[in-house]
C-alpha cells in the first residue's frame, strides 16, 4: 500500500511534482519545459505515458511554463480553474481543459486529488492532496501563511512537499528591494523556514514519514541551513531538500505507521526551537 513521489523541480525557476501508484500518476504544475520534464522523469525511471492528468495550482510562470507543450504532446487533461486559466493566458486545447472545485475530489484512476484554497498573490490559488492505497501526499507551496485549510490538510499527510522559501535574516539583510521583501513575507507570498517548521512541529501527524523541503529561494535561503534546521527536530521523519536544478529520487510512501523515539511525556509541539 504505497504511492511514489518525486519533486521534478522546485523553486522560483520552475515547479513540478510527480505523485503516482503502479499504474497511473498525476503532475502538480509543470513550470519547466516539456523536454526538461521528460529528461528528469527518465533519469529516475518514470515514463510520461504513465501520467494521466496535470493539476495547476495558480498562474505564475514557474508553475505553468511547460504545460501547453506537455499536455498537447501526451493528450493530457489539464485541471485548472477558470480564473487561473484566464490570468495564465495559456492556449490549451479546449477538449483537454477540465475545471475543479475546492474540496470536491477528482478521481484519476485509483488516485483521488483534492484541491483546497490558500493565501497567495494569484487570481485563484489552490494546493492539493493526492490520496490512494491508504496514503495521502500533500503539496504545500506558494503559501503566504498557514491558514486553517492548510493546517487541516497537512494533518492528513503521510508525506508533504512543504514550502521553506526563505530565511528571515537572509531576506531582510539581502539585496532585494523593500517592496519585494514585503511581498514575499507579507502574508500573500511565501512561507519562511521558521513558519514552515512551526507548522511541521505543531501539526504533523504521527504517521508522517517524509517531508520534502520545497520552493527554496535561490538568494534568500540555503539548502544546508534549512536541512540542518529541520533535521534537528524531525525525529524519524525523513527530510529531503527539493532542488530547483534536478529531480529528487523517486520515494515510496507507505501507510505503515512509524514511531517517535521521544522521551516520556514529551511531544513534538513541546520541543524548543532555536533559530
Amino acid at each position: 500500500m504505497s504511492l511514489f513521489v518525486s519533486a521534478l523541480a522546485s523553486g522560483s525557476n520552475g515547479n513540478c511534482y510527480y505523485i503516482g501508484n503502479e499504474k497511473e500518476a498525476v503532475l502538480i504544475d509543470i513550470g519547466i519545459s516539456c523536454r526538461e520534464t521528460e529528461r528528469r522523469m527518465k533519469r529516475i525511471g518514470l515514463s510520461p505515458q504513465k501520467v494521466k492528468a496535470v493539476f495547476i495550482s495558480h498562474e505564475h510562470s514557474d508553475h505553468i511554463s511547460g504545460i501547453q507543450t506537455f499536455s498537447k504532446k501526451y493528450n493530457l487533461p489539464v485541471y485548472i480553474t477558470p480564473a487561473t486559466l484566464q490570468n495564465s493566458r495559456l492556449q490549451l486545447m479546449p477538449s483537454l481543459v477540465r475545471n475543479f472545485s475546492s474540496y470536491e475530489p477528482v478521481n484519476i484512476g485509483e488516485l483521488s486529488i483534492t484541491a483546497f484554497p490558500k493565501f497567495h498573490d494569484a487570481a485563484d490559488p489552490y494546493s492539493f492532496t493526492i490520496a490512494g492505497q491508504g496514503v495521502t501526499v500533500g503539496i504545500f507551496t506558494d503559501i503566504g501563511n498557514p491558514c486553517q485549510h492548510v493546517i487541516n490538510r497537512f494533518r492528513e499527510c503521510h508525506a508533504a512537499f512543504l514550502e521553506t522559501n526563505y530565511d528571515e535574516d537572509m531576506l531582510w539583510k539581502g539585496s532585494y528591494p523593500f517592496h519585494l521583501k514585503r511581498r514575499i513575507s507579507g502574508g500573500q507570498g511565501h512561507l519562511s523556514n521558521k513558519q514552515a517548521l512551526e507548522l511541521f512541529l505543531e501539526h504533523r501527524p504521527v504517521f508522517m514519514s517524509h517531508l520534502f523541503l520545497s520552493h527554496l529561494s535561490k538568494n534568500n535561503n540555503n539548502p544546508d541551513l534549512v536541512k540542518e534546521l529541520f533535521e534537528a527536530h524531525a525525529g524519524p521523519v525523513k527530510t529531503v531538500v527539493a532542488s530547483r536544478y534536478q529531480e529528487t529520487e523517486l520515494y515510496q510512501i507507505s501507510s505503515a505507521p512509524i514511531s517517535f523515539n521521544l522521551p516520556p511525556m514529551i511531544q513534538p509541539t513541546q520541543l524548543e526551537i532555536s533559530f
